[in-house]
């Protein structure tokens, strides 16, 4: 598990785990450039304690996640998980159904541990035919509906189609990018917080 903590007010603060893929891990780009890094410097800028762990991985699925939650939960006792998992899945063709239980398993797990969640949705390219990508874009409307949890729509809106945020591969935010993303899931991060 690739593991990225920054210095907050102590051991004994409250954790925010970020549990996602490439999106949040800060592929191609330096780790204090990533959006994880600029959350820290909101959180403590703005009169919160919280410590922010990354716990991305580059190339994960749900299924990965699924499996990895546990284990995450145990290190970290975190206060509240950032969901960031979905995109490969997308890519690859999974069944959005499995996608969805997938999804369901991590928060379900999440929120038996204590740990507030919030979601942050991905769409996938219409190449993939308008049925799947809407299904696929449904599941994340049916996950936060049924498990009771605050969620955004499109976590790269206003990235996905400027290429001069995104690296070469047009897939993932370039350093640039970073800062819309945090912008993005903000509201949020910041109304769990403050329940």
């Amino acid at each position: 598990m690739l593991s990225i903590t920054a210095n907050a007010a102590g051991s004994e603060s409250p954790t925010v785990l970020i549990f996602g893929d490439s999106l949040s891990a800060g592929f191609g780009i330096e780790v204090d450039q990533s959006w994880a890094a600029l959350l820290q410097t909101r959180l403590k800028e703005q009169g919160y304690e919280h410590r922010v762990v990354n716990a991305s991985v580059s190339g994960e699925t749900t299924e990965g996640g699924a499996t990895r939650i546990e284990m995450a939960l145990q290190d970290f006792s975190p206060a509240l998980i950032i969901l960031e998992l979905g995109g490969n899945d997308g890519l690859r063709g999974i069944p959005t159904s499995r996608v969805k239980n997938n999804l369901a398993k991590i928060v379900t797990r999440a929120k038996a541990s204590g740990a507030a969640v919030v979601m942050l949705g991905i769409r996938i390219p219409t190449n993939y035919g308008p049925r799947y990508s809407a299904d696929f874009e449904a599941v994340f409307r049916q996950v936060s509906a049924e498990l009771d949890i605050q969620w955004i729509e499109f976590f790269m809106e206003g990235i996905a189609l400027h290429d001069e945020l995104l690296q070469d591969d047009r897939i993932h935010p370039n350093a640039d990018a970073q800062a819309i993303l945090l912008d993005n899931a903000w509201p949020i991060i910041s109304a769990t917080l403050n329940k």
